[in-house]
């Protein structure tokens, strides 16, 4: 992730990689495996703890947003809805980040990496920045939100990603980025080598 730059950000503690499927995810069903891990009782490599999730939130009010309410971290809503409804399989991308985040505790984005204009760098976001999060139009406020950002502004962070670099049905290639906080550095590797694993063995290619 040498081409990925980082702000300084004295909490936050980023992991990420680049995914690449043999196939648009449109022509391929997520394994079945691998929607059975989106049960908040599934069996895992890693497991997510009450300090990480105050220390995630913490980490996102560095830069003054609050993670409250809707604009709560990602891997919260996925915990709710796991325990009140099941998550449901969406693609093999989407998935195995749906995975990971709800067993580890950590917000993880994943954007088509063919759909972002580079430079990448991750930064918190400027006051008054606020972008579209789904096929309805709804718009999330980030601002004082460290985020990823390509050079058309902000698309992805801990708490919803942006419409325009969601994967689709033509996605071949992602890029995830694991937020993680100070002082999980080892739960962090954890989760991002289990990430991989779980990519490698749906066939996809991970650098």
């Amino acid at each position: 992730m040498a081409d990925l730059r980082i702000e300084p950000h004295p909490l936050l503690r980023a992991a990420g990689f680049v995914s690449t499927f043999a196939q648009p995810l449109g022509l391929t069903s997520p394994p079945p495996w691998l929607a059975d891990l989106l049960r908040i009782d599934a069996p895992a490599q890693v497991h997510r703890s009450e300090a990480l999730r105050t220390a995630v939130r913490d980490m996102l009010r560095h830069g003054g947003y609050k993670p409250t309410g809707r604009g709560k971290p990602a891997s919260e809503y996925l915990v709710r809805a796991a325990e009140e409804g099941g998550l449901r399989s969406i693609n093999t991308a989407v998935d195995a980040c749906n995975v990971v985040s709800l067993h580890s505790g950590f917000p993880i984005s994943v954007i088509d990496l063919d759909t972002a204009q580079p430079p990448l760098h991750i930064a918190i976001a400027a006051p008054g920045t606020s972008y579209v999060f789904n096929p309805a139009g709804q718009e999330i406020d980030v601002s004082g939100l460290v985020c990823l950002h390509d050079a058309a502004g902000p698309c992805g962070n801990a708490v919803k990603d942006a419409q325009r670099t969601k994967t689709s049905d033509r996605t071949v290639r992602t890029l995830s980025v694991l937020w993680g906080c100070a002082g999980f550095e080892s739960e962090l590797e954890a989760a991002r080598s289990w990430y991989s694993e779980l990519l490698e063995k749906a066939g996809a290619s991970v650098r």
